[in-house]
């Protein structure tokens, strides 16, 4: 704890106007007592801001990158935020609780109009991003920021002993101009810093940006659940040196600590990761490409996992720095979202069903067994590469209840709260050697059940 100098050591590398500072100022977030590790003392939301800025996109670069020849990555938190997410952390349901924002959504940003979220950073910093996300999100106040540049994440992913992740899909992509040379192959396989940050980069499949949420998502969960352990805590230093050189925020060391403390105790079942309601823009629409809000959704999302709730019985959504209790249900990406209410296994919900196994069969039965329940919203989607020994039943839009529902039903399974399915879809269901292993014991089988595709 010496070692780390916990005293409120600040870390930030941009100095803020005194005005822009406000925005972030809603009180303390940790404590440290009696020599134990600081802690939270109430639910915490932390805006983060992934820039990948290019020589050719500052005024002044870098000499070393100026004389490259190509657009070299810089170590700058100015332009572009190429991601956004939004973090809750609630010690009082110890829940964690990320939202994805696509950089193309539109939506207002003070001094620039009705334009693409991403620019706000551009045009006034983190105090301007955090003013427009929180518009965006019905008034929920930002405790503190995080700009990290994509050299910050390949160092903090090689920091945390790299990561290990499958790979949806042969990812090839060369752009010269850039000297990104992009190659990695379909699979599950274990990513240092570099091959991480390709993973995250990597956006020409047909669904572009959003595919690239989906990866992030895949990313983050996979570095939550093996690398953000107790033992993590012993990495300090060689997370801070990163964070120093590569990473902009206002968080002090001490805020810093309680956060990783809490992700390293979050179990697996409550960390819970959606994306901003909304539809891509059709051709034609406008002449930029957009993920256009659907408002309803977000409000319904807000009110479920971004307020206390004393507050949602009030029928309150706005914002106060003492926020409480997650209450279970968002919203993810999906055309016309607008009612988020769903009755404990409603049979409307939009079902995907995606086989692992390698079995023809395995779909076919998990339908019918659903339409037997009364489901008739659902279809047999193409299978998913990664051979899975559990079933995976995921609440694409959070609704956590009629996943259970359906894993009631299966008998099989685990629920998880991500947009990592069909992104069209109510809730993905991925059809494990569980499910497999299941129906040969209810036949009577002795077929052996097929572990790979």
């Amino acid at each position: 704890m010496l070692a780390v100098s916990l005293a409120s050591t600040p870390l930030l590398q941009s100095k803020l106007h005194p005005n822009d500072a406000k925005v972030f100022d809603q009180g303390n977030i940790s404590t440290g007592v009696n020599f134990r590790l600081p802690a939270l003392t109430r639910p915490v939301n932390i805006m983060i801001l992934g820039m990948k800025v290019l020589s050719s996109d500052v005024n002044n670069p870098p000499a070393e990158a100026a004389n490259l020849g190509y657009h070299s990555l810089v170590n700058s938190f100015d332009g572009l935020s190429d991601t956004m997410l939004m973090l809750r952390f609630d010690p009082a349901t110890f829940k964690l609780v990320l939202l994805s924002i696509p950089r193309d959504t539109r939506t207002w940003v003070d001094g620039l109009g009705t334009t693409k979220l991403n620019e706000a950073n551009a045009y006034g910093g983190p105090a301007l991003a955090a003013k427009s996300v929180s518009n965006l999100l019905a008034d929920v106040p930002i405790d503190r920021y995080v700009r990290i540049n994509v050299q910050g994440v390949e160092k903090l992913v090689d920091a945390l002993g790299g990561v290990t992740v499958f790979v949806p899909q042969d990812m090839k992509y060369t752009d010269e101009s850039q000297h990104l040379y992009i190659d990695l192959k379909q699979g599950e396989q274990h990513l240092n810093g570099k091959k991480a940050l390709d993973f995250l980069r990597f956006r020409y499949d047909r669904l572009g940006d959003i595919g690239r949420v989906q990866r992030q998502q895949m990313l983050m969960r996979a570095l939550v659940e093996q690398t953000l352990s107790p033992a993590t805590l012993t990495r300090i230093p060689q997370i801070l040196t990163v964070i120093q050189e590569n990473v902009d925020t206002n968080l002090s060391v001490e805020e810093l600590v309680a956060l990783v403390g809490f992700a390293a105790q979050t179990e697996r079942a409550n960390l819970q990761m959606l994306m901003l309601p909304g539809d891509f823009s059709g051709a034609g629409d406008y002449a930029a490409s957009y993920w256009l809000p659907n408002r309803a959704a977000i409000d319904g999302l807000v009110a479920r996992y971004f307020v206390s709730e004393p507050a949602v019985a009030a029928g309150i959504s706005g914002s106060g720095s003492e926020l409480g209790t997650e209450v279970g249900m968002g919203a993810a990406a999906a055309p016309a979202l607008g009612n988020l209410e769903y009755a404990e296994g409603d049979r409307t919900a939009e079902i995907a069903i995606q086989d692992t196994t390698g079995s023809v069969s395995a779909a076919q039965a998990a339908r019918s067994q659903l339409e037997e329940q009364g489901y008739r919203n659902l279809f047999v989607d193409d299978p998913w590469d990664q051979p899975l020994s559990v079933t995976r039943i995921i609440a694409q839009r959070g609704d956590t209840e009629s996943a259970k529902a359906l894993q009631a039903i299966l008998g099989v399974g685990e629920v998880q709260v991500d947009v990592t399915g069909n992104i069209r879809s109510d809730i993905t269901v991925q059809l494990g050697t569980d499910w497999a292993q299941r129906q040969t014991e209810s036949s009577g089988s002795t077929t052996a059940v097929p572990t790979t595709r």
